[in-house]
């Protein structure tokens, strides 16, 4: 597991931990804070991954990880967390999981290598988030893709290797959607090179 700026932020705000969502509401309309995630951050400050995954922290605690959407939005590859945060289990005991509108929980373990430690929270790692969003194949999933391999193209070509290397559902699509966006990619590099 890689890790990342595993400290817990004091740029974070959570409600009812220094201050009531009454107060963190207050300070949104003077514009002395910014809603980010589950949390707040200060409007000046600068929204960095690990603001972004430590915002997370009550959701996803220390045995949940953040996958697919989530874990795009971390990354810096969707603009806006998604309305549903979709997380895995992060430890190799089976978790007990109160429902929870607001998750969509999947039993499955991520692989300690897949993982990454971001703002104090587990999230896969961008080649795999690449390869997780490219095998669910919907217009939401592919555009979050994209938007992730133009900024970390290197992750795009891992995820391609990766998954020439395993066995998984939907293998086939998912490698012609990296490929396409990498041909993509190219294309817009050798247009603006020429």
């Amino acid at each position: 597991m890689r890790q990342t700026a595993s400290v817990r932020s004091p740029f974070l705000y959570f409600a009812d931990e220094r201050l009531s969502r009454a107060e963190l509401t207050a300070a949104c309309l003077d514009g002395d804070l910014v809603a980010l995630g589950d949390a707040y951050i200060p409007a000046d400050a600068v929204e960095t991954a690990a603001l972004r995954a430590g915002s997370l922290a009550e959701t996803l605690g220390d045995t949940l990880a953040a996958t697919h959407l989530s874990a795009a939005w971390v990354h810096g590859g969707l603009p806006l967390p998604p309305s549903r945060h979709t997380v895995q289990r992060g430890v190799p005991r089976r978790l007990h999981v109160r429902p929870d509108r607001r998750v969509v929980y999947r039993d499955l373990q991520v692989p300690g290598e897949d993982l990454q430690l971001v703002g104090g929270v587990l999230v896969t790692t961008p080649e795999r988030t690449l390869a997780d969003l490219a095998r669910v194949g919907d217009d939401e999933h592919t555009e979050a893709a994209r938007l992730l391999a133009e900024i970390d193209a290197d992750a795009a070509y891992q995820a391609i290797a990766r998954l020439e290397a395993g066995a998984l559902p939907h293998k086939r699509a998912a490698l012609a959607c990296l490929r396409a966006l990498v041909d993509e990619r190219q294309d817009d590099v050798t247009r603006y090179t020429s």
